[in-house]
């Protein structure tokens, strides 16, 4: 089975390698995660997030999704000392950062309570995989068409923040500037909730973030300093040469 479509601003695809699972399954992935842009997107003016932002909602209105994410930004809040935060002053609320990696590991959830053993969700370039070894290449900082390494997945989550593709979105809380210390910082870890979150949270901490990042659990970590200097951890699995590609 092989699927994309474009959801939350990017195009998501999924391969399943089992044979036995049915169509409907990748239904459910995908009108979850057309589900989630409804509900969370802070582009949406009635969306949940808006409504909470505007004032609308108490927290006892909040549904227990949105409570969970909201949970997940004050732990990277108060982990990073205020570098990754979802309420910069000036802006709305805007969770995205831990959304997207949150919501496609639900969806990775669903296609394993289908029963499906072997498959790859790749979701604007931060990867679930399951049943692997799969390939994942981790694309060059400065050079679109060049990849820095390619790594091995098994079963876990890939995920990077970057300058490349929107600039310097991220910022740091700290200071209410962009983060610059870094090109682009690569987390593996057991699940994309954390391998996004760290990462974007590592990435907003700057040059500080890469041992903040490797010292989180489960997690190894590749990253390009503004000075070019390739930074990784001894976990950190590079590909051999017999992986399925991704």
């Amino acid at each position: 089975m092989h699927r994309v479509e474009h959801v939350m601003g990017f195009p998501v695809s999924l391969r399943v390698d089992d044979e036995h699972i049915p169509e409907s399954a990748a239904d459910a992935v995908f009108a979850w995660l057309h589900e989630v842009d409804v509900r969370f997107s802070p582009f949406r003016p009635d969306s949940e997030v808006s409504r909470l932002d505007r004032g609308e909602l108490s927290p006892g209105d909040l549904s227990a999704d949105l409570r969970e994410v909201l949970d997940l930004c004050e732990h990277y809040r108060a982990a990073t000392g205020g570098a990754f935060d979802v309420r910069l002053p000036g802006r709305g609320l805007d969770p995205c950062a831990v959304v997207k990696g949150w919501s496609v590991q639900r969806a990775a959830e669903l296609l394993t309570a289908a029963g499906a053993t072997r498959f790859c969700l790749n979701a604007g370039g931060d990867v679930v995989a399951a049943g692997g070894p799969w390939r994942v290449g981790v694309r060059h900082p400065e050079h679109a068409d060049k990849l820095c390494t390619v790594l091995e997945v098994t079963d876990g989550a890939v995920a990077t923040s970057a300058r490349y593709e929107r600039g310097d979105h991220i910022i740091d809380g700290r200071t209410g500037r962009p983060a610059t210390g870094l090109l682009s910082l690569t987390v593996v870890a057991p699940t994309l909730t954390e391998a996004d979150s760290v990462a974007t949270a590592a990435f907003a901490m700057g040059a500080e973030g890469v041992e903040w990042a490797a010292g989180q659990p489960g997690c190894e970590v590749l990253a390009v300093d503004a000075e070019r200097r390739v930074l990784r951890t001894p976990g950190f699995p590079v590909a051999g040469e017999d992986a399925a590609a991704a």
